[in-house]
């Protein structure tokens, strides 16, 4: 059995999340579909880096499978183009060895926040950007993000419905902003992320441009340990699960 990783990008808007459900488009779903037509009806499990949820986007996303066929990696990737819809591209297929795993062996995440800061609206960015016309003190924000970097308990920034279990620390090496024009990017590059936990921060980031709230509130947030202090998960049409790095990649 050859054992190989894919990197993959899509376009989230009309998935419904990553993971399999039954009546539903998914991600895992259409390339498993395309997998089960490589392997003449043989099923075959892909393994994901992580989740992604509705409306999310991946230009970065990583997968393994496990397959019989020796195929040189190039026409793996033409193969799989040719089977897969057309919001759904693999952008390279490398081996790897058996001990290798997609999601436990990931030592570095980066997922990247668009929002288009404008008074009205732009139906064409209406599914790929968070669309916020306040008026917004990039300064204040910017001085916020320096606060979530390091290691934290993020507990405060995770869904309540979140099912993980264990601790909620993580380590953030780098959270940014840059307003360009009309657009706001927003980086976060961290060991892991919980459920929810950039679209719950960049909220609140959010809060602290309009002046609703100070950049010397983050400690206390996160000490505090407590989701209901801050407000609703934005929409996820802006976030990108930009990259996913493992041990020995650059």
């Amino acid at each position: 059995m050859e054992k190989l990783k894919c990197t993959i990008n899509y376009d989230g808007s009309q998935f419904t999340g990553f993971q399999i459900q039954p009546k539903s488009r998914t991600v895992q779903g259409e390339f498993e579909k395309a997998l089960t037509k490589m392997h003449k009806g043989t099923h075959v499990r892909i393994h994901p880096s992580g989740r992604t949820d509705t409306g999310v986007h991946a230009k970065g996303q990583t997968i393994h499978f496990e397959s019989p066929y020796d195929i040189p990696l190039y026409n793996w990737k033409q193969a799989l183009n040719t089977l897969l819809p057309g919001d759904l591209f693999v952008q390279e297929v490398v081996k790897v060895p058996d001990s290798f795993h997609a999601r436990y062996d990931v030592v570095e995440k980066e997922y990247r926040y668009y929002v288009w800061n404008e008074r009205e609206s732009d139906v064409f960015k209406r599914n790929y950007f968070y669309q916020f016309p306040y008026r917004l003190n990039v300064e204040a924000i910017q001085e916020a993000c320096r606060q979530f970097e390091g290691t934290h308990d993020f507990t405060t920034f995770s869904s309540a419905k979140a099912t993980t279990k264990g601790s909620k620390e993580r380590t953030l090496y780098q959270v940014s902003c840059e307003k360009r024009g009309s657009e706001i990017e927003f980086i976060f590059r961290g060991s892991g992320f919980l459920y929810n936990m950039v679209r719950i921060i960049v909220g609140v980031l959010l809060d602290i441009g309009k002046g609703r709230r100070e950049p010397a509130d983050i400690a206390g947030l996160l000490a505090k340990k407590d989701r209901q202090l801050v407000g609703e998960t934005i929409p996820p049409q802006g976030l990108y699960l930009w990259s996913v790095k493992y041990k020995g990649e650059n």
